[in-house]
């Protein structure tokens, strides 16, 4: 009888989707850019940023590995909520980057850590999610796909994995 991937316990299925976010974002930040010199728009802060906040859900989940279905599914759930916010803002910057160079918002001037400095966080939420040309711009492709579109199917998949996670049924 094969084992079946889904019948890990709780804990260890929580713990590999933090890892996995972990090395996503070491990866983005080790090898992309520091090796490849490949700056991050500020659309991909924003995408390390919801990795660190599903490897922060599942640590957390890894370690207390409550017994009960409610804290399971709670868990579960909160992992999938920030998997689907960084779907979304991985899905907004495939968007961008899809745009005809015309239609392409202009670049920024601004950096991410100057209007971090001096406007308020709403305020620069909403300007790193209007994009800017430097969003716009593809550094990067895989088997055709540009960074963006990974990191969005890497969010639907561990999303839906700590969902499976949370609410598998328990022997």
């Amino acid at each position: 009888m094969t084992a079946n991937p889904f019948a890990w316990p709780f804990r260890w299925q929580m713990l590999f989707g933090a890892l996995a976010s972990l090395a996503l974002v070491a990866y983005a930040y080790f090898w992309v850019q520091q090796r490849m010199l490949l700056m991050p728009c500020p659309l991909c802060v924003f995408q390390r940023i919801a990795f660190c906040g599903m490897a922060l859900v599942g640590l957390v989940a890894a370690a207390h590995d409550p017994k009960g279905a409610t804290g399971r599914r709670g868990y579960g759930l909160l992992a999938f909520v920030v998997a689907m916010v960084g779907a979304a803002i991985a899905a907004r910057h495939v968007w961008i980057q899809s745009l005809p160079p015309d239609l392409a918002p202009s670049c920024n001037s601004l950096g991410l850590e100057y209007m971090v400095g001096v406007m308020p966080l709403a305020d620069v939420v909403r300007e790193v999610l209007t994009g800017s040309g430097e969003c716009a711009k593809v550094d990067w492709t895989w088997l055709g796909l540009a960074m963006p579109a990974w990191t969005l199917v890497c969010f639907v998949a561990l999303g839906l994995g700590a969902l499976v996670a949370g609410f598998r049924a328990r022997r």
